[in-house]
């Protein structure tokens, strides 16, 4: 079994990378991926990069490249539910666009409008975060280019799909997953509001991306290890 973890920042892969066991590092289409052993399982590690464009293409390399029968992604996002806070993960049972024209995306594979979290890997990610202590969601992602930073963009994504978070990637990694069959999860950590006070949050560091990574990092760990 090899596992494709993934996420769209350096930050959010590099503390993964050093707990590789006889590394290799193989630089394809722009993505450095870190070929390695985990808890003992085969796992390659990489940053995709910002975005749906980027998420998709370094997907299909893990799936085609590097024989990724499971994709695990793993980063930060936009809390858009009062049911969680800042710090505590969303688990993507449904994962979809917020940006897209759905009706149109469903006519080619994997003909779907939205794309479902693998049930196998949302109870890993659910079993770890609790015996990590992070409070864990299993719910709905929405993706798209785009930071949600204000209020009104961000009821207006509320109004269209109702996600528990909002993100840049995670729809295009479900889409690719599904259209090769390979099981794939997505795990948020809420960074912000998704409100005009992202960036007092972010850039002034109420929220501390090394603490929550070194925190998922454990998680992503515990997922390899007992699947």
């Amino acid at each position: 079994m090899i596992f494709g973890i993934m996420g769209a920042m350096p930050d959010e892969v590099d503390q993964l990378c050093a707990k590789l066991e006889n590394v290799t590092v193989e630089p394809y289409g722009g993505v450095d991926y870190h070929k390695g052993t985990l808890a003992g399982k085969q796992v390659v590690v990489c940053c995709a990069g910002m975005g749906k464009a980027n998420a998709a293409a370094t997907t299909q390399v893990l799936i085609t490249k590097f024989g990724a029968e499971k994709i695990i992604f793993s980063g930060i996002a936009g809390n858009m539910t009062s049911k969680i806070g800042i710090g505590d993960v969303v688990i993507g049972k449904t994962v979809l666009y917020h940006d897209a024209q759905l009706d149109m995306i469903c006519q080619n594979p994997p003909f779907l409008k939205e794309y479902t979290g693998d049930p196998e890997l949302i109870a890993a990610a659910e079993k770890a975060c609790a015996e990590a202590g992070v409070k864990a969601l299993v719910g709905k992602i929405a993706t798209g280019d785009l930071f949600v930073g204000d209020s009104e963009t961000k009821a207006a994504i509320e109004a269209k799909c109702a996600p528990d978070c909002v993100e840049m990637e995670g729809a295009a990694v479900s889409q690719i997953a599904a259209k090769n069959g390979v099981p794939c999860v997505i795990l948020r950590a809420m960074s912000d509001n998704a409100d005009e006070d992202g960036h007092e949050v972010l850039v002034v560091k109420k929220f501390s991306i090394a603490e929550y990574v070194a925190t998922a990092t454990r998680i992503v760990a515990a997922m390899v290890e007992a699947l």
